[in-house]
C-alpha cells in the first residue's frame, strides 16, 4: 500500500519584508512530492512570491501562528484558539522560518498536534532567556553556520543540524551575459577595475568601510546594488563620497534583479559585513566565478577559505580592505585563480539543490 505523503507546514511572517521568503520557496518546491506534502502559511499575504507559490500549487494560509505571550494568564486560551485553526489539516511537521524569539509559535503547534516543530536560526541576534525558551521546545533547530552551535547552543548540540544556505547554479554562473551594460552606462571603459557590492544599504553590512577602502584604491569603480532600507545611512553613505571625492567613482545602483548580469561585469566582489548568518549574495558571487573578498564573520568564515577559495579581512578595517582589493586588482592570474577556486567551492558545498536533500533528509529523520 502506497504510504500518504508528510504533511508539512512553512511559516513565515509574510513575503513582503521577510528576506528569507526565496529561501524558503527554494526548499519547498524541491521537495518530493511522493513524501511530502508542503503548505506555507503567513501572518500577513502580500508580496510577489506568492503568486508563484499558488502557480506551483503549494497551499497558502493566512493564520495566527504567533499570539501574544503576556499576560501569561490568558496565554493558554489563545494558544487553544490559534491551534484550532491548525488541527484541520493534519499537519505533522511544523518549520519555522520566523526571525525572531517568539515562544508560542511550538505551543500553537503542539497544541495543533503536530509530532515535531523545528526552527531555522538564521541571524547572529541571541536576546537571551526567549531564545532558550524557544529553543527548548523545538525538536531541532536547523544552523546555518558554526558559530551558531558554539555560542549559542554548546548545551544543545544534539538537537542543531547545520544546513547552509544555497544558490541556484542554474541562475548564478560564469557564463552569465553583461545584459546590463553598465560599463557603457556609466561611460568606464573596459580596462577600467569594477568592483561589486549586492547588499542592502543598511548600517551592518558595512559599505562605508568599503567606500573608505576604495579611496585607497585608485581608478577603481565601486557599484553598491542594493535598497537604502536604512535612509540615515544611505545619507550618510552618499556625504562620506563626496567628502572624500569619490562621486565619480562610487555609483549606487538601488535594487539590481538582474544580479548574474551584473557579476558578469565584475572584477572583484567584496563583502564587508559586519555579521553575517550565511550570506547569500557572497555564495551568488561565488557561484558567478567571482573573485571574493569579506569580511571575516560567522558566515563568511565558513563559506571562504582563506587564500584558497577567497580572501577574508577584518571587519570595519578600510586599509587592509584596500591593500586586499589592491592584491587582487593588480593580480590578474590570481583573481582568476580565486574565481574558479570560489565557484568550485559553491558546487562542492553550496547548491540550491543540496540544501534541499539535506532538509529533507532531516524531515525524514524526524518522522523516524
Amino acid at each position: 500500500m502506497t504510504k500518504e505523503p508528510v504533511n508539512i507546514l512553512f511559516t513565515i511572517p509574510n513575503f513582503i519584508t521577510a528576506g528569507s521568503g526565496r529561501a524558503l520557496l527554494n526548499v519547498v518546491e524541491r521537495l518530493d512530492r511522493d513524501r511530502f506534502a508542503p503548505a506555507i502559511c503567513v501572518l500577513k499575504s502580500g508580496g510577489r512570491l506568492e503568486d508563484e507559490i499558488r502557480a506551483r500549487g503549494i497551499p497558502l494560509l493566512e493564520l495566527p501562528f504567533t499570539v501574544p505571550a503576556r499576560p501569561l494568564i490568558r496565554l493558554p486560551g489563545l494558544i487553544r484558539q490559534a491551534a484550532k485553526q491548525f488541527r484541520p489539516y493534519g499537519f505533522e511537521l511544523w518549520h519555522s522560518y520566523h526571525y525572531v524569539d517568539d515562544y508560542t509559535e511550538p505551543l500553537i503547534a503542539r497544541a495543533a498536534g503536530v509530532k515535531a516543530w523545528i526552527y531555522t536560526k538564521k541571524n547572529m541576534s541571541w536576546g537571551g532567556r526567549a531564545w532558550r525558551v524557544r529553543t527548548a521546545l523545538a525538536k531541532w533547530v536547523v544552523v546555518q553556520n558554526e558559530t551558531m552551535i558554539e555560542q549559542f547552543f554548546a548545551g544543545q548540540r544534539r538537537k542543531t543540524r547545520l544546513i547552509p544556505r544555497g544558490v541556484d547554479g542554474g541562475k548564478f554562473h560564469p557564463d552569465a551575459l553583461p545584459r546590463l551594460k553598465i560599463r557603457r552606462q556609466l561611460g568606464v571603459r573596459a580596462d577600467v577595475p569594477l568592483i561589486g557590492c549586492v547588499a542592502n544599504l543598511i548600517p551592518n553590512k558595512e559599505q562605508a568601510t568599503l567606500i573608505r577602502a576604495a579611496a585607497n584604491v585608485p581608478g577603481a569603480y565601486l557599484l553598491l546594488a542594493g535598497k537604502p532600507l536604512d535612509s540615515g545611512y544611505a545619507a550618510h553613505l552618499h556625504c562620506l563620497c563626496s567628502d572624500l571625492g569619490l562621486v565619480d567613482r562610487v555609483h549606487f545602483l538601488g535594487p539590481v534583479e538582474d544580479v548574474p548580469a551584473l557579476h558578469a561585469e565584475l572584477d572583484l566582489f567584496v563583502l564587508p559585513s559586519l555579521n553575517e548568518g550565511c550570506p547569500v549574495a557572497l555564495l551568488e558571487a561565488m557561484a558567478s566565478g567571482l573573485a571574493c573578498i569579506a569580511a571575516r564573520n560567522p558566515g563568511s568564515q565558513d563559506i571562504i577559505e582563506h587564500k584558497r577559495s577567497g580572501l577574508l579581512v577584518p571587519p570595519g578595517n578600510p586599509e587592509q580592505l584596500a591593500r586586499a582589493i589592491s592584491t587582487l586588482i593588480d593580480s590578474p592570474g590570481e583573481r582568476a585563480r580565486l574565481g574558479a577556486a570560489a565557484h568550485a567551492r559553491f558546487r562542492a558545498h553550496y547548491t540550491i539543490e543540496q540544501e534541499a536533500a539535506r532538509h529533507a533528509a532531516l524531515y525524514l529523520e524526524l518522522l523516524g
